[in-house]
């Protein structure tokens, strides 16, 4: 078995990536221009103040030859690791289920009726061999390698992830799932996810991610670019239960084409910082994007969360909703933007943002910037920020639910438009581990 660990960010270690991959010119090229990008980025000038050391990070590790579809061919101890996770128990209810361990998917598996259907889901490493002028032509043409900081890095040293393709007239009746571990101390993981849903076609996938807690910050720099055809729909639900190590910088995009539907359903439950704006691009008429976050942050965390819409089109409409909860001196900050441009006439636009504020140690900004730029389109914008009623504890108490089961009860109910976005499995999941935090 061939294992490999590369630490630090320099040329060589990123060319030795490559190499290992064995990739071609492109891709190597790519990364090259990346890392010249990085080093010239600033970081941002704005949300949680982060400490990266990028000379102490693992850039890549690897833990087994070969990704498998059979999970018994996975080694026992990465087994034994996932059996409290219980990240296979749903796969009965899942058209296909992807798993990346550390840097690499060890584990893929998709139902051969959506093979026969022409659906390609596999890791990005596995398109980029199988699939390059598709992955080519969509790869880099959302989030640009000089995006921003960590988009920049994830061009660099990017490895795993997710590529789906669903061909034109294409539905899933069932969900596609991803699940992201990171399970090493300084470890930094860097996937790609690129999804194409062609025209007068539907996909659902699912992402989950966790980490072990150590006493030195991990780095998880995500990059997810979504293209949804005429007449499509996409839907993208995670849920992400990183440790409070690590720091999670990702850039999640979606480009929507006319009568396209996007739905972003995002939660934020672990992480040390967090830095994620989901964003629609609703290039297409009549286009619609959908953003419903929650971010829960305790003690030591900082969610910087929200969302971007962008209307193109005409008759464009988009909706967003954030529900933010801080307790225990914890900073739940909503940042977003609407930008209605001047050809995106008759166009429509909400923000509903919600702040659940449980103590008087913690905090919670938001930031909104709403620009509409022709006089027939509409912004709405509703924010709230409350604290629990004493009286709200009052009467379940008086109804026998002692003070933290009413305090959780309330709390559960606050989110509740989110959880029924979820699937059941990720709904009864985020209630436990909202659970733990309280």
């Amino acid at each position: 078995m061939i294992k490999i660990e590369i630490r630090g960010l320099n040329l060589e270690n990123i060319k030795k990536i490559s190499k290992f991959k064995k990739e071609e010119d492109y891709f190597l090229n790519y990364r090259l221009e990346s890392y010249k990008n990085f080093k010239e980025i600033k970081d941002p000038d704005f949300g949680p103040k982060y400490k990266i050391d990028y000379d102490k990070i693992i850039y890549y590790k690897s833990v087994q030859d070969d990704m498998y579809s059979n999970w018994s061919q996975v080694d026992e101890e990465i087994q034994e690791e996932f059996k409290p996770l219980k990240v296979l128990d749903s796969a009965s209810c899942l058209d296909g289920i992807g798993i990346q361990y550390e840097s690499e998917v060890i584990y893929h598996n998709m139902l051969k009726e959506l093979e026969d259907k022409k659906v390609i889901f596999t890791s990005i490493d596995e398109a980029i061999k199988k699939y390059p002028d598709l992955v080519k032509k969509y790869f880099g043409k959302l989030v640009s390698n000089r995006d921003n900081k960590f988009a920049a890095l994830n061009s660099c040293v990017f490895s795993g992830g997710s590529f789906i393709y669903v061909p034109k007239n294409t539905t899933l009746d069932r969900p596609l799932q991803s699940y992201f571990r990171i399970n090493s101390k300084d470890m930094g993981q860097f996937e790609r996810t690129l999804i194409i849903v062609d025209d007068n076609s539907s996909l659902h996938y699912i992402e989950g991610c966790t980490a072990p807690t150590y006493s030195d910050s991990s780095l998880h720099a995500a990059v997810v670019e979504i293209f949804v055809g005429k007449n499509s729909k996409c839907r993208y639900s995670t849920v992400q239960n990183w440790a409070v190590n690590v720091n999670n910088l990702v850039t999640k995009r979606a480009l929507v084409e006319e009568n396209g539907v996007m739905e972003w359903i995002d939660g934020n439950i672990g992480s040390l910082n967090t830095m994620k704006y989901p964003a629609c691009i609703l290039k297409g008429d009549n286009a619609s994007g959908t953003c419903i976050t929650v971010s829960l942050a305790s003690s030591g965390q900082f969610q910087d969360t929200g969302s971007r819409m962008i209307h193109i089109g005409k008759n464009t409409k988009s909706k967003i909703i954030s529900k933010s909860i801080a307790l225990n001196g914890g900073n739940a900050t909503y940042r977003g933007k609407i930008d209605i441009h001047e050809n995106a006439i008759n166009s429509e636009a909400s923000l509903k943002c919600d702040t659940l504020i449980l103590d008087g140690k913690s905090k919670s900004d938001t930031y909104p910037v709403n620009i509409n730029k022709n006089s027939s389109s509409t912004i709405y914008h509703e924010a709230t920020v409350s604290k629990i009623s004493e009286e709200n504890l009052l009467y379940l108490m008086s109804r026998g639910l002692d003070y933290e089961k009413a305090m959780e009860l309330i709390i559960l109910g606050f989110i509740d438009k989110f959880k029924e976005e979820l699937p059941v499995e990720y709904a009864v999941e985020l209630n436990r581990l909202i659970k733990q935090v309280l």
